[in-house]
């Protein structure tokens, strides 16, 4: 069989026009008709319009990552026939969806006759109406099978029902949520703009040596008081290793439940002003050793940074608490639970073991939350126990004090969080709870599309779609909600993840992986229930290798895309010199910005940055005259439209180099007559900045997420000056019209 379906397969890509489906005989092979029962899809069609079918070897190895044997035929006919017997006597599903207003029915496979079915609310307490209606449908050899109509009295909150047939008893996850997430008045009320800014790339004089949580406060509370923005858009700002090397990149976390805390400032700890002078004395020149380096345009040296700020605040710590702190830390560690446990843990296990990533290192395998060896590691090491809690404590302290100076300031929404697509392989999550992913055999990433020619992998393991429906998506709940704790909006990161994910076999490169479908319904419900309880809202950035119909269920329920300028042609087409869409046909329900932090900023793509920086490091899958000319066809598209908007005039078009402010402030005017809900304009291009913070594809080969915000003349731009610049503000006062 393997060897007849790889033979077909060897001219597997085709425009979606000539062949747009999968052919009913390829439908009909045992494996593939096995992957579209586990949500595999067999093919897609990618960016450029091309109808793509999945190899089977891809196809088998994704299978064993759901821990499925698919490895021979019989393997294959014995999964079909447990799939098939699962779905037969599945007597609910784990995880039902209803979103209010909306119809929802659930089909019931029941063993006997009348089930009885209990609903248990979000409190603890037994729902007494009527929340639904229960009928008979058709018997199914050994079972009936039954419809469960719910209805909408029913509260918002996440529940459970508990379904009894003669044989059995199982209790199921009820999200039940607006269909909607409404946009906030203050949104409502006129369209909204902000900034997106690198956080540890702005930097003061109190700063040791990367933007922290201190420069967050103050350029927050300044963008809303200078430039009338109404929100700041972060990177990630998830956690990160325990101690040095640092992972750079903001998209690679430990974990998505808790903060990064390199980004503390010492110097606003409560207690930091109760030490003694010698104590004092000693932090300060814990800081002096950095300082210097908060003016320094080289790429951000973060772990002389953090191996600084780690010992100033070891002696924080060990100051004395007052009794009113010393209970807002305990309460803090109980709202966190097992979950702050987790992390800490490995957080000791990091430091007292090493680095589960290095050679000869191997706890992390060996290992695991019932070991005696950790419940050791906790009783020999409770003060480093105590001071990752701690730490947690303290930059959550610090994120809410920015997100509160934001709001105090005149923001609408104030911070918006970037949510990064997952978590690091050797992280606290994979290590804690393996259960929850993919592990081993698999990573995450995308194929090719308009930001790497060759695809991309993140490295990171999926979430085991399987496990959060049979967990009632509590972990996508938990840390949905805790980021809400600290933002009025959140940004997801590769929103296409909710839907479906590229899983890549390992050795198979980027181009070589399958998409996993997931239950978008139940992470949308997660999303409309907790900014609705917040007033908050969420953007998904929608750009790329996406589906239609994912921006339109995005919007639907309340989600905004995302849309930038320079890849907003007529059509969607993917051609680079393809003429540009007037900006009054971009969507409502957007966050529209001229750039992204994926390019460069908008004065170094002006000047072809982007080909210099592919060529230098070989990422080119095309002859560079050949990128160039299509980059150049591109600037002669974007530039032609903002002249027959009346944005640009024709001269300044003719000399690009010496007019590279005035198209940028175009660019940004062209942005001002979009009808999208939200507008965003970023720091880099506010300044004057060329170089880029991330070259998709690459890992050391360039210093990603490590420039400092400097000016067109390379100087660095302090966090107190960024809005006193006259080229932020002349941006400002566009965006403002």
């Amino acid at each position: 069989m393997m060897a007849e379906a790889n033979a077909a397969q060897q001219g597997n890509a085709l425009k979606a026009s000539d062949n747009p489906r999968e052919s009913a005989e390829r439908l009909t092979r045992p494996l593939i008709r096995l992957a579209n029962a586990w949500g595999i899809s067999t093919s897609y069609i990618d960016q450029l319009g091309t109808y793509v079918e999945i190899r089977d070897e891809v196809l088998v190895t994704v299978l064993q990552a759901l821990g499925v044997d698919a490895s021979t035929d019989e393997a294959i006919t014995t999964a079909l026939e447990d799939r098939r017997k699962y779905e037969h006597e599945l007597l609910a599903p784990p995880t039902i969806v209803k979103f209010l207003g909306t119809p929802k029915s659930v089909q019931l496979h029941v063993f006997g006759t009348d089930p009885r079915v209990t609903l248990i609310l979000e409190d603890g307490s037994e729902f007494t109406g009527e929340f639904g209606e229960l009928a008979f449908q058709a018997e199914s050899d050994d079972v009936n099978v039954y419809t469960l109509s719910l209805n909408d009295s029913i509260p918002a909150g996440y529940h459970t029902l508990t379904f009894t047939d003669s044989k059995r008893t199982i209790s199921c996850a009820l999200l039940c949520a607006p269909a909607r997430i409404p946009v906030p008045q203050a949104v409502q009320d006129q369209q909204r703009w902000g900034w997106m800014a690198q956080m540890y790339s702005v930097r003061s004089a109190g700063s040791w040596g990367v933007g922290d949580y201190g420069d967050l406060r103050m350029l927050a509370s300044d963008a809303a008081a200078k430039s009338g923005a109404d929100f700041m858009l972060i990177n990630p700002i998830h956690a990160s290793a325990p101690i040095t090397p640092l992972e750079p990149s903001p998209y690679l976390p430990e974990s998505r439940r808790f903060l990064n805390v390199t980004y503390i400032r010492p110097q606003d700890i409560p207690e930091f002003e109760k030490l003694d002078d010698a104590d004092r004395a000693t932090v300060r020149d814990l800081h002096d050793r950095v300082a210097a380096n908060n003016t320094n345009p080289e790429p951000i040296d973060i772990n002389a940074a953090w191996d600084a700020k780690r010992a100033a605040l070891e002696i924080i710590f060990h100051q004395k608490r007052s009794a009113e702190r010393e209970t807002a830390f305990a309460e803090f560690r109980h709202a966190a639970g097992d979950d702050l446990r987790a992390f800490a843990l490995w957080c000791v296990a990091f430091e007292v073991w090493g680095a589960p990533w290095e050679e000869g290192v191997d706890w992390f395998s060996t290992t695991n939350r019932d070991s005696p060896e950790i419940a050791q590691l906790e009783q020999d090491h409770a003060d480093l126990y105590e001071f990752a809690c701690w730490l947690q404590w303290i930059a959550a302290e610090q994120v809410s004090a920015a997100q509160q100076a934001a709001k105090d300031s005149g923001m609408a929404l104030g911070l918006m969080q970037d949510m990064a697509v997952g978590v690091h392989t050797y992280g606290s999550d994979v290590w804690w709870s393996p259960e929850r992913f993919a592990v081993g055999t698999v990573t995450v990433g995308c194929p090719p599309d308009f930001y790497n020619q060759q695809g991309q992998d993140w490295g990171q393991p999926p979430f085991d779609p399987n496990y959060m429906e049979s967990t009632g998506y509590t972990v996508y709940r938990d840390m949905v909600h805790n980021m809400f704790a600290h933002a009025g909006a959140i940004r997801i990161d590769h929103v296409l993840g909710l839907f479906r994910l590229w899983w890549i076999p390992a050795g198979e490169g980027p181009r070589g992986g399958a998409y996993v479908r997931y239950n978008y319904e139940a992470m949308l419900a997660v999303l409309t229930l907790e900014a609705s309880r917040v007033n908050g809202m969420v953007i998904g950035e929608d750009l790329g290798t996406v589906p239609k119909y994912v921006s339109r269920v995005l919007a639907d329920h309340g989600v905004l895309g995302t849309i930038v300028e320079w890849f907003a042609r007529i059509d969607d087409s993917p051609t680079a010199g393809d003429p540009y869409a007037m900006p009054s046909t971009y969507r409502e329900y957007a966050l529209a910005s001229v750039t992204t932090h994926d390019l460069p900023p908008t004065a170094g793509y002006l000047q072809y940055e982007h080909v210099k920086l592919r060529e230098r490091l070989h990422l080119l899958s095309e002859p560079v005259d050949a990128f160039m000319a299509s980059a150049k066809a591109e600037q002669r598209a974007m530039l032609d439209v903002l002249i027959e908007g009346g944005w640009l005039n024709a001269e300044a078009a003719q000399d690009v180099p010496g007019h590279i402010e005035e198209i940028v402030e175009a660019m940004h005017a062209m942005l001002k007559d979009a009808p999208s809900l939200l507008l965003q304009a970023a720091l880099v291009d506010g300044v004057g900045e060329t170089r880029t913070q991330n070259q998709p594809g690459t890992s050391s080969e360039y210093p990603n997420w490590r420039m400092p915000l400097c000016d067109k003349h390379g100087k660095v731009v302090p966090t107190d000056e960024v809005f006193d610049s006259p080229r932020v503000m002349a941006l400002s006062k566009i965006m403002n019209r």
